[in-house]
């Protein structure tokens, strides 16, 4: 059995009973194990987290899009992250062994079905592009340029999409994809000035002179009067969590500003954290075979 993780982002983070609905509709395919729910009333959007038998990933993803189509009417949709549609984003990760080829198959199939069957129009993104300026999802989707303005650009030929019409029903617009493991990971500041929080988000992201493998915007969280710097982390190998952290903390000191919690949205590696552990703790000669978890789970597993 091939086994891949999908990790599909709906427009919906304030009504539990519609994300329950979604993630049913998800969890009825067979082989279907869901990890993990993320749930954000600011940013209006959840995330779920789904692996499966690659043979069936691609009508997991799809029932989830279908009921999120059905539930989620754009026109009333407000939220502080930047969004396509009901259904937003759909990425397909490799597991194990599963090459990334099988995961732009998926995709691939998964938009035409998205098109045909749904009459939703669907952007490839990332290793599935069929346009290179659409690999990055930020040149696709960003904060300038959301549901709203699609509407009124999808019949240029530059917004034409991969599958279904060049027109925008209430459900939106779908952008599905192929990529390697990411952390979605956000630190909050104890500042409410947004202007503040995007001249750090700009200093972080790659594209800006940053931190490579890094995607990051400022947000205002109006419930709790803060600003959130929320990333990407495309690869946490080459650029890890506590590096993000502590670049943010220190650009956000040149404004007296501090961090006053991060977060890590949906799942993480455990290498990941243990890296973190090892930065902020100086372990030396730390063997993390050493962990009490690994050993029981090695010598139960013989």
């Amino acid at each position: 059995m091939t086994l891949i993780e999908c990790v599909p982002n709906f427009s919906e983070g304030r009504d539990k009973s519609k994300v329950d609905q979604i993630k049913s509709a998800i969890s009825a395919i067979p082989t279907v194990r869901i990890l993990d729910v993320e749930m954000d009333s600011n940013h209006n959007r959840s995330v779920i987290t789904f692996v499966c038998d690659d043979g069936k990933a691609v009508e997991a993803a799809f029932a989830g899009i279908k009921k999120a189509a059905e539930l989620i009417d754009m026109d009333k949709h407000t939220g502080e992250h930047p969004r396509f549609g009901a259904a937003d984003v759909i990425p397909f990760v490799p597991l194990d062994d599963t090459k990334m080829s099988r995961c732009v198959q998926l995709a691939r199939e998964l938009g035409k079905r998205v098109g045909d069957e749904l009459n939703i129009p669907v952007f490839l993104y990332a290793e599935a592009a069929t346009r290179p300026e659409r690999a990055d999802l930020a040149a696709i989707r960003n904060k300038s340029f959301q549901y709203e303005q699609l509407k009124g650009a999808i019949k240029e030929e530059k917004w034409k999409p991969d599958f279904g019409p060049s027109e925008v029903g209430k459900a939106g617009a779908s952008i599905i994809g192929a990529r390697d493991f990411l952390i979605a990971y956000n630190v909050n500041l104890n500042i409410s000035d947004v202007e503040i929080g995007k001249k750090i988000a700009s200093a972080l992201r790659a594209r800006d002179g940053g931190l490579t493998f890094v995607k990051a915007l400022a947000f205002y969280l109006k419930d709790r009067n803060i600003v959130q710097i929320s990333m990407n982390l495309t690869n946490f190998r080459k650029t890890p969590i506590y590096r993000a952290y502590e670049l943010v903390k220190l650009e956000a000191s040149r404004y007296g500003a501090y961090p006053i919690e991060s977060e890590i949205v949906g799942l993480v590696p455990e290498q990941a954290l243990i890296d973190a552990a090892k930065f902020y703790l100086q372990l030396n000669g730390f063997d993390e075979h050493n962990l009490i978890e690994r050993k029981i789970n090695e010598n139960v597993s013989e």
